[in-house]
């Protein structure tokens, strides 16, 4: 009896942990989904909104918005039941990240243009602050193999072909402010820091404040570049151009024990339409079957 008992509890022990394994028994899909949204004037949100065909629109009732990327990680980490988006180059492994339409978020997928959900990494500036000496050995180095180094390794998409190695000029120094969008802060701050030890009397002030803080300094003078993390528009800073930095993709993110694997971009734009209506996608057993 001891024995049979004994092999009933292997049996049960194993059974627990291949419904744990497969996630699915720790997920309700029943429930509703969690939407979850960047914060108003990110550049990632712009972005996103804009590609799934929701530019301008509302965000739908009882909408989780969370500031920054830290915020979104963390809302996904710790619900279940939660849906967001965040740039690639950050998302953790303690979320779990959506194919779209079949096509999983990497950098080959994005350079190739088979991943729909990218946008760029831009920097926006005044054409004439480049005649300063100081930030343009900076703007320069942004287009460098060296630069284009980091923007690989980091993992997102160089958008710069052939680029020459920087050559450092001993005679410059000064300091330079780059503010604005937080998806291309934590890449900056590196690039910066790249720069810095090739002309270590130049000093690079790297902020956030989101895109729409970089369109704003930027246009008004208080940074010498400003960052945003969608296509630039114009007249959000009407005495200032721009250059892309870098391509970066825009990942559906879910909770590690949500089972679903693909999500298609009617379906997303289903689940963050204020104006849906009868096609709207409140819960996950629409998704999940």
């Amino acid at each position: 009896m001891k024995k049979i008992l004994t092999s009933l509890a292997l049996v049960a022990a194993i059974l627990l942990l291949l419904c744990a394994c497969n996630g699915k028994s720790n997920f309700d899909k029943t429930k509703n989904i969690s939407v979850t949204t960047r914060e108003d004037g990110s550049g990632t949100k712009t972005a996103f909104m804009e590609i799934i065909g929701l530019k301008g629109k509302e965000d739908p009732a009882n909408v989780i918005m969370q500031t920054g990327t830290a915020g979104i990680l963390t809302e996904v980490k710790g619900n279940p039941a939660a849906i967001a988006y965040e740039s690639l180059g950050y998302v953790t492994s303690d979320v779990k990240m959506l194919k779209v339409d079949g096509v999983e978020a990497t950098v080959a997928n994005i350079k190739s243009g088979s991943y729909k959900i990218s946008r760029p990494l831009s920097v926006v500036y005044k054409e004439s602050s480049l005649a300063d000496d100081v930030n343009k050995a900076f703007f320069t180095f942004l287009q460098s193999s060296d630069a284009q180094k980091i923007i690989t390794d980091k993992g997102y998409v160089s958008v710069v072909d052939n680029a020459s190695a920087y050559t450092a000029n001993g005679a410059l120094s000064g300091s330079i402010d780059v503010s604005g969008s937080t998806s291309l802060q934590p890449l900056m701050i590196d690039l910066a820091a790249a720069f810095e030890k090739l002309q270590d009397n130049i000093k690079v002030n790297v902020s956030g404040g989101g895109s729409g803080t970089g369109y704003k300094n930027a246009d008004e003078g208080v940074s010498e570049f400003g960052m945003i993390s969608e296509e630039f528009a114009i007249e959000k800073a009407a005495s200032c151009t721009h250059s892309i930095v870098c391509k970066d993709g825009i990942a559906v993110i879910v909770h590690k024990d949500n089972p679903l694997a693909t999500i298609t971009m009617e379906q997303l734009k289903n689940i963050y339409d204020f104006e849906a209506g009868s096609n709207a996608i409140t819960k996950w057993d629409a998704l999940i079957k």
